[in-house]
């Protein structure tokens, strides 16, 4: 149902675009001829970027928890372009908080990696729902809000809930649209990306052998778009498939088994986990 989506003269709308995956799609999505509305607080980045594509862009600077700016991205998109094909929920941020930080450091992370994307679909839902084509909302998860390693609290917790609340779009779409407008979860492996390496020049700095490139993020998600998929979970050069599939289903039966919580980090359980992930 995807396959008139990305294609040329239809419009895309990405937002944290300037860097790392966020331009890599607007990249890809040019090459294939779409029409590009993106949006990021850097403005000199994403000028860049812009100047660079293909294909023709509207571009909008702001900061993608306030829904002011992402008003402003939604209606200059729609006096730019008339309509919309594909929304992507790409903005995100690593910065920290655990379980007793202050609520401060928590609602920060929430907004940015969460309330953002809800925001938009608030903003773009209702112009695909009206329109009489097919459309597309992604949004960026992660491995951290399935398996939800210790270390960063509200980093996992609002990834888990971007599932949740993908999870949730995609059944209401389904209803709403008979799945005419989809919903699909992107969730990348270890990318070699300024979020997670701060400060890294990617045309300069040596990448990590474990890593993907945002590239190759980009064309794994892609054809596993444009096959349907609603989850979509890239592996990288030290995670295959098998072995997300195994951590993802230990820590499923946490919960079905018991055991304390995460498990596979648990003292008395961490030789258990390594025999059952490597048999």
């Amino acid at each position: 149902m995807t396959d008139s989506i990305i294609v040329p003269g239809r419009v895309a709308v990405i937002t944290g675009t300037a860097k790392g995956i966020g331009a890599a799609l607007a990249r890809h999505l040019s090459n294939e001829g779409m029409l590009l509305s993106l949006f990021d607080r850097d403005e000199a980045s994403l000028s860049a970027l812009a100047a660079s594509l293909k294909t023709e862009c509207c571009v909008v600077t702001g900061d993608v928890s306030c829904i002011e700016d992402l008003t402003q991205l939604r209606d200059k998109t729609l006096e730019h372009f008339g309509e919309v094909a594909l929304v992507v929920n790409n903005a995100g941020v690593k910065a920290g908080a655990g379980p007793w930080d202050a609520p401060e450091k928590w609602r920060q992370n929430l907004e940015i990696n969460l309330l953002s994307a809800v925001s938009v679909q608030h903003l773009f839902v209702p112009v695909m729902l009206e329109a009489a084509v097919k459309g597309a909302i992604v949004n960026l998860g992660s491995k951290e809000g399935i398996t939800t390693p210790p270390g960063n609290a509200a980093y996992s917790a609002g990834k888990a809930a971007m599932k949740v609340l993908t999870e949730q779009l995609a059944h209401e779409l389904m209803k709403a649209t008979s799945g005419r407008v989809t919903a699909h979860l992107l969730v990348p492996g270890y990318t070699w990306t300024d979020m997670n390496s701060p400060g890294l020049d990617e045309k300069m700095d040596a990448k990590p052998d474990e890593a993907w490139t945002a590239s190759q993020v980009i064309d794994y998600f892609v054809a596993h778009f444009r096959a349907g998929d609603f989850y979509i979970i890239c592996p990288d050069n030290a995670v295959s498939a098998e072995l997300d599939k195994k951590r993802i289903t230990w820590a499923l039966q946490d919960i079905i088994e018991n055991r304390p919580a995460l498990s596979r980090w648990h003292p008395d359980y961490q030789d258990a986990f390594n025999q059952w992930v490597n048999c």
